[in-house]
């Protein structure tokens, strides 16, 4: 991935995923063609992929906001350039919270979104319709190359949880988080209606107005 989006000398920015799911999607919120930012058209965005060089991050803290933070400072600090990362999850009101922090790797590691899924359904296997809300929190935070965290955002959608998977769009647990009002899942939306209502949505709308304020003060000077 290397989007650079004006013909202004490029801030470059690398997105601190190696998911290509969610890298993808990084991308398209930054950026979105229905809502331009002047100050955002000079970024020159790169996918951590073409850093080999980059390490892995241990996301130890127990916050969303906390582990956005650690991500984007040591990749950063590791990568020399700008570095957005997030971290996001689903809490569960049945479930206290969980899985939270954990998501990604709530069936063990190494990640696999399918036993998510399904450990997940068994959890709640005994939960009634009415008892299944849940919402999609995310933490977003950009980092300069000395590691500083300059902003930072944070997002969140509710709905509740179907018994079985429905659609094959996104990823992770999209296919059973039901948007009432629609009717449907993320796994079933479109992406651009899930760009409009999601929880990374709504985290990237909020840094997209800081953000702008600052690429454009980088691009004067």
């Amino acid at each position: 991935m290397n989007v650079h989006v004006s013909s202004s000398p490029p801030m470059v920015v690398v997105l601190g995923t190696r998911n290509r799911k969610k890298c993808r999607e990084m991308a398209e919120l930054i950026a979105p063609p229905w809502e331009p930012h002047p100050g955002l058209a000079h970024l020159e965005i790169h996918s951590l992929a073409e850093f080999p060089q980059a390490p892995e991050v241990v996301e130890d803290a127990d916050t969303f906001a906390g582990n956005a933070r650690k991500k984007a400072a040591e990749l950063a600090r590791a990568l020399g350039h700008w570095v957005v990362a997030d971290d996001s999850g689903l809490t569960v009101d049945a479930l206290d919270g969980a899985p939270g922090v954990f998501s990604a790797r709530y069936a063990g590691e190494p990640s696999d979104d399918e036993a998510n899924n399904q450990k997940l359904l068994t959890a709640l296997a005994d939960v009634p319709d009415e008892s299944r809300g849940a919402a999609f929190r995310c933490a977003v935070a950009l980092a300069d190359p000395s590691g500083t965290i300059r902003l930072e955002a944070q997002g969140a959608c509710r709905g509740r949880l179907t018994r079985e998977p429905r659609g094959h769009h996104g990823f992770g647990y999209d296919p059973l988080f039901l948007i009432p009002e629609y009717h449907q899942t993320f796994g079933e939306l479109s992406a651009l209606v899930k760009h409009q209502l999601s929880h990374r949505a709504r985290a990237f709308a909020q840094l997209r107005k800081q953000w702008s304020v600052l690429g454009r003060r980088k691009a004067e000077g």
